[in-house]
């Protein structure tokens, strides 16, 4: 990162980071909205969900909400970085980059952790079940959280990165990738080819039907990036990869 973005980030006003860290979590969202669209519109003889119902403002209101959550979050980093809580580096080396997959299959062990419990009964109604009710989803679903559970999964990425010092890069690589898992989980297409489902290593890549199943049936497929923890923990759906690429039968129903 180059030493003025440092500079500025210590000397900004607050209402001014207020202010570009809202309108860059709006741009997300419209990113994931208008390349999610295109993308949906681009697979659509891939449907691994039924098509969704028509679009309300009840559920744009609470993605508006969720960006602005996502606001304070960053908020929230950044006052803590200013504290010395979070501390990153600034090297573009072969660690940076080594620090894409800590940071992935950390926070994928994490937040898969933290899945399950949202769906514990005397959790699921507080933190999961408004994401839930979008069962035909769109890539606005991503946006369609509880406070509760968006405040949750932003406490847990503070806290990794608070004991995790990675780099400026890795972070930054990794956070896109968060966004674009979680566009492809909720397009409601499949744009991954179905040879995936059967390469020894792609085939545990979390893509579009494994995320799709879970909002079918929530009993199963818990992941975020990857299906290791589902299948080391026998959460994955047995009939996961006979359904890739499609709509399940029982789903129809």
């Amino acid at each position: 990162m180059p030493e003025w973005v440092i500079e500025w980030l210590q000397a900004a006003s607050w209402p001014a980071l207020l202010l570009i860290f809202f309108f860059e979590n709006l741009a997300i969202l419209a990113a994931v909205v208008l390349l999610g669209g295109w993308g949906t519109s681009l697979f659509r003889s891939r449907r691994v969900s039924l098509t969704p119902d028509p679009l309300s403002s009840a559920e744009v209101c609470v993605a508006l909400a969720n960006v602005l959550l996502n606001t304070m979050t960053t908020l929230l980093g950044l006052w803590l970085w200013r504290k010395g809580v979070i501390q990153f580096r600034t090297d573009v080396g072969p660690r940076a980059w080594a620090d894409v997959l800590v940071l992935l299959l950390g926070m994928d062990l994490l937040m898969y952790v933290l899945h399950r419990i949202a769906h514990a009964p005397a959790l699921y109604s507080l933190l999961h079940q408004f994401h839930h009710r979008y069962e035909r989803t769109r890539p606005l679903t991503l946006f369609a959280l509880s406070p509760a559970e968006n405040v949750a999964f932003g406490a847990l990425w503070l806290t990794f990165i608070s004991v995790y010092d990675a780099s400026w890069l890795g972070m930054s690589i990794y956070l896109f990738l968060n966004v674009l898992f979680g566009a492809v989980g909720h397009m409601g297409v499949e744009p991954l080819p179905a040879s995936w489902a059967r390469k020894p290593v792609l085939r545990n890549v979390a893509g579009a039907s494994f995320h799709a199943q879970h909002h079918q049936d929530a009993g199963h497929n818990f992941g975020f990036y990857t299906l290791f923890w589902d299948r080391l923990l026998g959460t994955l759906r047995p009939d996961y990869e006979r359904h890739y690429g499609r709509v399940p039968d029982w789903a129809k129903e």
